[in-house]
């Protein structure tokens, strides 16, 4: 291969921040690593994205306890991908909550999907010896939406539309406007687009928008703190879904083959997004699931420790 597969040559730390937001949000971020957000209510702590393994969930539990003794009852997962859930055994949570379609994708693809990111970004699994055997199930599901009242403060589990994935979760505290995003948002941070909805994501975006959060924890990225730095996180993102595939359909309507159009996009793109973090990591396999749907595969194909390898060789080769 040309250069180093996906992010394995990722190997720096990156500076760790537990911004507050209110009395009740914090967001754990690091410099575009994979974010965590944290509710603090009147009785209970909900953790959103577990970080990858449980040595690593430690960092965050440290810096919870730092703010709050409450126990901490509920984790969210926004959505599937191991890097947001494995460490989910490290905060002894009462539930572990997700949407059906979430559950979906774990039962059809969650051992291909560990196995496939740990190869990749081996850095975002620290201490993967720490991870218990099997995968992270959820012990409460829903569809659409649901609401939790720890004590007084209301949380809303929303599904608002396909993007990331086809079960993406939002968690929103409507008393004090502020959402956690999962990866449906990033900011300064190239969307992975692997298992996305390139089609649906726009749309998806607007009803966030709708929503008029006045602050916002993407999946990667800063947490946005001000109405527009809202905007412009949701904007950002959606620039670059809308601009990879109308790269990626222009190539696919002219019968060009996918490292054609890789190439093409890639192109097209860097000079825009190019300075975003792990864009060169996201590209291969943003470019190959827009062309999938552009072309024959309306839903994503599972992705496999064997397909990122020979995926990466076909596009990244010499």
């Amino acid at each position: 291969m040309s250069k180093a597969f996906a992010s394995q040559a990722d190997l720096q730390d990156k500076q760790v921040s537990f911004t507050k937001l209110s009395d009740h949000a914090w967001a754990y971020t690091a410099e575009g690593d994979p974010n965590t957000g944290v509710v603090v209510g009147d009785d209970a702590v909900m953790v959103i994205d577990t970080q990858a393994t449980p040595v690593m969930a430690g960092d965050v539990i440290r810096r919870i306890r730092e703010v709050t003794d409450k126990p901490i009852r509920y984790v969210v997962l926004s959505h599937y991908h191991a890097v947001r859930v494995l460490g989910a055994s490290a905060y002894r949570p009462e539930h572990i909550i997700a949407s059906e379609d979430t559950l979906s994708l774990i039962r059809e693809r969650g051992e291909q999907d560990k196995a496939s990111e740990i190869g990749r970004f081996p850095r975002l699994f620290r201490n993967v010896e720490s991870v218990p055997p099997g995968l992270t199930w959820p012990t409460m599901t829903f569809t659409g939406k649901m609401t939790l009242w720890l004590g007084r403060l209301e949380v809303q589990l929303i599904q608002l539309g396909r993007g990331h994935t086809k079960g993406d979760t939002v968690v929103w505290l409507p008393q004090e406007k502020i959402l956690f995003s999962g990866d449906l948002v990033e900011f300064d941070a190239t969307p992975y687009a692997g298992d996305a909805y390139f089609s649906d994501w726009p749309q998806t975006l607007d009803n966030i928008a709708a929503l008029q959060p006045q602050k916002l924890v993407p999946g990667r990225g800063a947490a946005l703190v001000t109405p527009e730095q809202v905007a412009a996180g949701l904007a950002g993102t959606r620039a670059f879904v809308a601009d990879v595939f109308a790269a990626v359909q222009a190539g696919a309507a002219a019968g060009k083959d996918l490292k054609t159009v890789y190439r093409e996009t890639l192109a097209a793109v860097r000079p825009k997004y190019g300075h975003w973090v792990i864009f060169d990591h996201c590209m291969p396999f943003d470019v190959t699931r827009a062309y999938d749907e552009a072309t024959a595969h309306r839903d994503p194909r599972i992705w496999t420790a064997e397909r990122d390898i020979e995926m990466w060789k076909a596009l990244e080769g010499a």
